[in-house]
């Protein structure tokens, strides 16, 4: 007998076994039973009221339970007897069962409106986990900058209050948006989500509760382990604090950190020099998909070309400023590689091979390279295109 059928088997008797010592499964054995001993009743006794069969009484106790009248008139007192007992036992019956769907679909949707179902059947889906204020605000530039993700695809994971959820999710622009509610550094809350189907998460810096800035970082970077090992294909940004905690999500795998506070304090740096960067800034950064700096696929046939081969082949509005390496699920693919190289007889080749996977860093960024850089695989180009100007 294989474990698993072992396993079906224990689960089966369990089941059984609590099922017999349960008074509410004797209690609906006996109205069963019930409703048999007067159908037999009706079928013996009414013959003159038209119940000529067994199949005629099984239909005049369905009708009596269900549409709760006679579809035949009894003329016998056994008969009488039995289909009035019929008819107070049935509408028992046809209560109970639709108080318990009822009861049933009711607690179905409270769980979702309070974030406790379980998205099993959600594939390819965008993990927002975190809460801040002007949440929606954040939402709608997701929406807008990634065209591709519509609000189906999108699941919220944080502990807010559940009504801060309902006035984000009750709008009609992200109708049809999923919410788990639970602590997203838990492994139980994140297979709630369904993690293993996710495609890709951002992690932002969550003000649910009143967290100080070490735990907010330091939950960032647990759920970020946690992510990484029970998805390990899955594209994980994440938002820092504080910078000292970068080293700590690049040992975990994190293919993207933005250090949210390091941005600001450069861009009103900057601003200070009276010279317009953050205009520059906030151009570039543009909250449409199609403006600003965008990050595309280079052709198949230009992988292993020179880079000024294909930069003569763009055109007009978009310039290419520079060149994305080592995209994509990076992390994984540095672990095959490394099972790879430690496959391979020359021991010297091994080091090699290792010492140079170890040096490469996921989403790098090679701003202007020179003409004869070779573009690599799995590298993504760099554009700016500006917004048309109106008239």
């Amino acid at each position: 007998m294989s474990k698993k059928w072992y396993k079906l088997k224990n689960r089966l008797f369990r089941n059984f076994k609590y099922a017999v010592k349960n008074p509410v499964t004797w209690f609906w054995t006996f109205i069963a039973l019930l409703l048999v001993a007067i159908t037999f009743v009706n079928f013996k006794t009414e013959t003159e009221a038209g119940i000529e069969t067994p199949w005629d009484s099984i239909w005049f106790s369905l009708v009596t339970t269900i549409a709760g009248y006679y579809e035949f008139s009894p003329t016998t007192f056994p008969g009488r007897i039995a289909s009035l007992l019929l008819l107070v036992f049935g509408m028992f019956v046809v209560s109970a069962v639709t108080g318990k769907l009822a009861s049933y679909f009711m607690d179905i949707q409270m769980k979702r409106e309070r974030g406790l179902i379980n998205l099993k059947n959600l594939k390819g889906q965008f993990l927002l986990c975190g809460w801040r204020s002007n949440f929606e605000k954040l939402l709608d530039n997701i929406i807008n900058t990634n065209p591709e993700i519509t609000p189906d695809l999108i699941v919220l994971i944080n502990d807010a209050p559940i009504e801060k959820i309902e006035d984000v999710i009750d709008l009609e622009r992200f109708k049809g948006i999923h919410y788990v509610s639970g602590d997203f550094a838990d492994e139980n809350v994140l297979r709630r989500a369904n993690i293993e189907n996710a495609e890709r998460a951002l992690i932002i810096s969550d003000h649910s509760k009143n967290y100080s800035q070490l735990e907010i970082d330091s939950r960032t970077v647990l759920a970020v382990i946690t992510m990484s090992n029970l998805h390990p294909g899955m594209y994980i940004a994440a938002e820092l604090v504080d910078s000292k905690f970068e080293k700590h999500l690049r040992m975990a795998h994190c293919d993207e950190i933005i250090l949210t506070t390091d941005y600001e304090h450069n861009l009103l740096a900057s601003a200070s020099g009276a010279m317009g960067y953050s205009n520059v800034m906030r151009t570039l950064i543009s909250d449409d998909a199609d403006s600003g700096i965008l990050i595309e696929d280079i052709p198949p046939q230009f992988i292993g070309k020179t880079y000024v081969e294909f930069r003569k082949t763009l055109e007009y509005p978009k310039v290419v400023i520079g060149l994305l390496l080592n995209t994509g699920n990076f992390h994984q693919r540095r672990k095959d590689a490394l099972r790879e190289a430690q496959k391979k007889p020359d021991m010297k080749k091994i080091v090699g091979n290792l010492q140079k996977i170890k040096d490469l860093k996921s989403n790098q960024p090679v701003l202007t390279p020179p003409d004869d850089f070779v573009i690599q695989p799995n590298a993504k180009a760099i554009f700016v295109r500006g917004k048309k100007l109106e008239e």
